[in-house]
């Protein structure tokens, strides 16, 4: 290498470490101060770039493709974990969720949106096109980091508002393509979008075909060498190889990250493969938002903050009563509310669409930069909104707080928590009742709190994957939990809280087939108690051991 390429080189290095630990250094120390006022560290990472951006004089890198390119792998191990979630069965049963939710309100927002704008503010065509399907998105990153961290994502308004995120995730690409046909000419519209599908069909049989065999093979082998780097590495192998071969088709990295994702969820790797992941992908999304924060022009923002306002505001509303109404369809009121509320911000995926349209002057400059900046605030607010969202439900739907207070909750001691009353949690109910042991009921199912409050149980209405839930329980009081509910992935996140909250704490899970064993390997849980093992070994004892004379009740008198 020639010196004076080499002394670039160097310098460029030493610029790169020098910004990167400036970033690091300040993000740390504003992270801190908003944790103890109890706000998201998103917000942190975002003022952060703004203070390196404008600290550094770094404002010339805010539409650098290298500094784009490694912020996306944020979002990338995002949509990778999310894929984890999502099973190909799983997402069979997330139909209405996904494709009928998620396609109405992609479509029903982007309409409106170009109606307004077309017809409102006079723009032409393709701009008012481009503006209405960006704006129709909302922010994988920021909701899906929230739900997953807070574990909400296994709650109905979770569930409905991944299904749309989802959706406008693969919607990008069709967005995408339709900005370069706008910017090139539609001549050859039908053979694109032709060669786009063929295209989609290979990559996606691809990696469900070979991929799958590849990307099990690889776990199983380094996994079996106990050596954890090695099991790491391999992860990130598949996650960015996977990136790598659907973004060489032409669709962007994040798809691949899921598709990857939802192979492993097939697995009985991917609770271990989501625990190693979860630092990498924490980290890279700091590096996102950072870039966001870069994008913020103040005196830009000086200059059009009402505009701004007016235009967040209004997009605002008019996004949650659009998906309001669209949840509402199968959904109780509550839950669409809920993840209107969650879902009325502009995603991140905008900033590329707004980019890409500036770049081929498809739009104007200036109304790039007052959509980056409505596009910002909004994600700003988000984590505000979303900490608050049970509160602001609580102020219009009142119909459950009957059973969601625990105010009557006594402090208890030595007491048994039964979490779930369906059939088996009838069984334990009234044998601890016979027994003449202190229990306390609870359930996420209001159908099921509203049945043992008819039994004349005393019954609460909460999610124990919930910290406060378990607070307001007396868990550390507690001598034992019995988990007797059916759903699977809900079963391992209370499992997962209890034992955070309390280590020591005695959980007795029903269990009801070997892969439900499989999906809680990994937690200390003290005994798991196989239904359908159980009934065999009673079986087979009154058939063989047990004497004649029995003290079970005749069906008759059941």
């Amino acid at each position: 290498m020639p010196i004076q390429v080499r002394v670039g080189y160097n310098r460029v290095m030493e610029s790169a470490l020098y910004y990167l630990t400036i970033a690091l250094g300040i993000s740390i120390v504003v992270n801190l101060i908003l944790k103890r006022l109890g706000v998201s560290p998103i917000i942190g990472y975002i003022m952060t770039g703004t203070m390196v951006a404008y600290g550094s004089d770094l404002r010339h890198l805010v539409d650098s493709h290298t500094l784009e390119a490694i912020a996306e792998f944020g979002v990338v191990f995002l949509m990778f974990t999310i894929g984890l979630e999502v099973s190909l069965r799983r997402l069979a049963s997330m139909k209405i969720e996904v494709f009928f939710n998620g396609f109405l309100q992609t479509t029903l927002t982007a309409m409106v949106i170009f109606i307004v704008v077309y017809f409102g503010f006079q723009l032409n065509f393709a701009t008012a096109l481009i503006i209405s399907m960006s704006l129709s998105l909302s922010s994988t990153a920021v909701v899906m980091s929230y739900l997953k961290t807070t574990k909400e994502i296994a709650r109905p308004y979770g569930q409905s508002s991944m299904g749309i995120l989802i959706y406008q995730d693969l919607a990008v690409i069709p967005i995408l393509l339709l900005i370069g046909f706008l910017s090139v000419g539609t001549d050859n519209i039908v053979a694109v979008l032709t060669q786009t599908a063929v295209s989609a069909a290979v990559i996606v049989g691809l990696l469900f075909v070979v991929g799958k065999r590849v990307m099990t093979w690889l776990l199983h082998f380094s996994s079996s060498s106990n050596v954890d780097e090695l099991f790491m590495g391999s992860v990130l192998l598949i996650v960015v190889g996977a990136s790598l071969a659907v973004h060489a088709f032409g669709f962007t990295y994040s798809l691949g990250a899921f598709i990857a994702g939802m192979i492993i969820a097939e697995t009985h790797y991917h609770h271990k493969v989501e625990s190693d992941i979860a630092p990498f992908k924490d980290l890279l999304l700091g590096i996102f938002f950072v870039t966001v924060g870069m994008k913020i022009d103040i005196l830009f923002l000086g200059e059009h903050i009402l505009e701004i306002l007016g235009i967040l505001i209004s997009l605002l509303l008019l996004k949650a009563i659009i998906i309001f109404g669209i949840v509402n369809i199968y959904s109780k009121s509550k839950v669409a509310f809920k993840t209107a509320i969650a879902l009325s911000q502009v995603g991140e995926f905008s900033f590329a669409i707004f980019a890409l349209a500036g770049n081929n002057g498809t739009m104007n400059e200036n109304i790039v930069q007052l959509l980056v900046l409505v596009t910002v605030l909004s994600l700003i607010i988000t984590p505000f909104v979303l900490s608050k969202i049970g509160a602001i439900a609580g102020l219009i739907f009142k119909e459950t707080s009957m059973t969601e207070d625990f105010g009557s909750l006594q402090a208890h001691a030595n007491h048994v928590i039964v979490c779930g009353y369906g059939i088996v949690g009838k069984f334990v109910v009234k044998t601890l009742r016979e027994e003449s042991v202190n229990y306390i009921i609870v359930d996420n199912s209001y159908k099921h709190v509203l049945e043992a409050i008819a039994d004349g149980e005393k019954a609460y209405y909460g999610d124990m994957s919930k910290m406060q839930i378990l607070e307001k329980l007396h868990l550390r009081d507690a001598t034992s939990v019995i988990v007797t509910l059916d759903n699977s992935s809900k079963k391992r996140l209370i499992c997962e809280s209890i034992l955070t909250y309390a280590p020591n704490m005695k959980v007795v899970v029903k269990v009801i087939s070997l892969e439900e064993k499989r999906e809680l390997r990994g937690l200390n849980i003290s005994v798991t108690v196989d239904g359908k093992r159980e009934v065999a070994a009673k079986l087979v004892c009154e058939a063989l051991y047990c004497n004649v004379t029995r003290t079970n009740t005749p069906l008759s008198q059941e």
